[in-house]
C-alpha cells in the first residue's frame, strides 16, 4: 500500500520498497508483515513491522536530514522524560533506489487526542506541562539549533503572505491583529533550551485520556521554550490552558510569544496543506480562530 503525496518532490513509497529495504538491511526481520500506518504526518511515511516495530521513512529531502539527529539524541534524552519517546532500533541507508537513511523503532501504543473528545483536560494538560518542563530541564550541552529557533520577528514576511493568502478562508483582520501583538512581545532574555517545537496533536499519544508518548521529534533542537507553548492552542480546549499555563508558570510574555508560534504555524500549514492533507488542514484552521479568540479577549 502507498502513502498519499503532500509534496511536489516527495519520494514514491509503498509497501514493496519497505519490504526490500527491511530484507536488505535487517534480514532477521525480512519475514514480519508490513502494513502503512494511517498517518496525517507530513516528514515521513510510517509503515508498521510486525506487532513491535514501525519504519520511518522521509518523505522528502528536508525531513532525511532529521535521521541522524534522532539517531543521536533521542536515546539520550529518553531516560530525563516522564513518557515514553521513540528510541530507535536500528538506521537503514540509502538502498533499493531509495535516496536517504531511515530508521526502525519501537511501536508505541496510544492514539492521538482530538480536542473534541478529550475526557480528562486537566489532567492531559498536567501530563503535557510535565513533559514540556523535563525537556526543557536536560542539559542542551553541543544540541543542535531547532528548526524553530529563530525569533517571531524572522516569521513576520512567511506568516503575512500565509494571511494574504487565505484571505476569505480565515478572518484575516483578526489574524493580522493578532501577530502584530505577537511582534510587540519582548524577546525572552535567557540561554536556549531543548524544545520538541511541533507539539501537535499527531505527535502526541495518549491512552485512556492520559500522556503516554510524543513522537516525531524532526524538530528537536535548541531554542525558545515558549515554542512549546503552542500545545495551548494545538491540543487543549479552553478551558483546560489555563492549568498548563499554570503548572508551567509561564508568564504574559512567553504566553504572549507562544500564541504567536501556535498562529504563525497553523497558518503556514493550513496554506500549504489546505489542498493535500484534510486533517492537518483541518487542525491548522482550528488553530488559527483558537488564537485570534483568545488574543481578542485578552487585548
Amino acid at each position: 500500500m502507498r502513502a498519499g503525496t503532500m509534496h511536489a518532490e516527495e519520494w514514491d513509497i509503498d509497501v514493496s520498497l519497505v519490504r526490500r529495504l527491511i530484507t536488505a538491511r535487517f534480514p532477521q526481520w525480512a519475514g514480519l508483515p508490513v502494513t502503512l500506518v494511517d498517518s496525517a504526518g507530513t516528514s515521513n511515511a510510517m509503515y508498521r513491522l510486525g506487532e513491535d516495530m514501525v519504519v520511518r521513512l522521509p518523505r522528502v529531502a528536508g525531513s532525511a536530514n532529521d535521521v541522524e539527529k534522532e539517531h543521536r539524541w533521542l536515546p539520550r534524552l529518553a531516560p530525563g522524560l516522564p513518557v515514553a519517546i521513540p528510541v530507535p532500533l536500528g538506521q537503514g541507508m540509502p538502498a533499493e533506489g531509495y535516496p536517504w537513511p531511515w530508521s526502525v523503532y519501537r511501536w508505541l501504543q496510544g492514539e492521538n487526542p482530538a480536542v473534541e473528545r478529550i475526557a480528562e483536560q486537566g489532567l492531559l494538560a498536567k501530563d503535557l506541562a510535565e513533559f514540556v518542563a523535563a525537556l526543557h530541564r536536560i542539559d542542551p550541552t553541543d544540541g543542535p539549533l531547532s528548526y524553530r529557533s529563530e525569533p517571531l520577528a524572522m516569521r513576520d514576511a512567511a506568516t503575512r503572505d500565509a494571511i494574504e493568502r487565505l484571505y476569505g478562508i480565515v478572518d484575516t483582520g483578526a489574524a493580522t491583529a493578532a501577530w502584530d501583538a505577537a511582534l510587540r512581545t519582548p524577546a525572552r532574555p535567557g540561554p536556549a533550551v531543548w524544545i520538541h517545537a511541533d507539539l501537535q496533536p499527531g505527535n502526541l499519544l495518549t491512552v485512556r485520556g492520559r500522556l503516554s508518548a510524543v513522537i516525531d521529534f524532526g524538530c528537536l533542537g535548541l531554542g525558545d521554550p515558549a515554542v512549546d507553548l503552542i500545545a495551548a492552542w494545538y491540543v487543549l480546549p479552553a478551558d483546560a490552558r489555563g492549568v498548563f499555563r499554570t503548572a508551567l508558570e509561564v508568564d504574559d510574555a512567553a504566553w504572549a510569544r507562544g500564541r504567536g508560534w501556535a498562529l504563525s504555524i497553523a497558518l503556514d500549514e493550513l496554506r500549504y496543506y489546505r489542498d493535500t492533507n484534510p486533517v492537518m488542514a483541518a487542525i491548522a484552521r482550528h488553530v488559527v480562530h483558537e488564537v485570534v479568540t483568545d488574543h481578542a479577549h485578552a487585548a
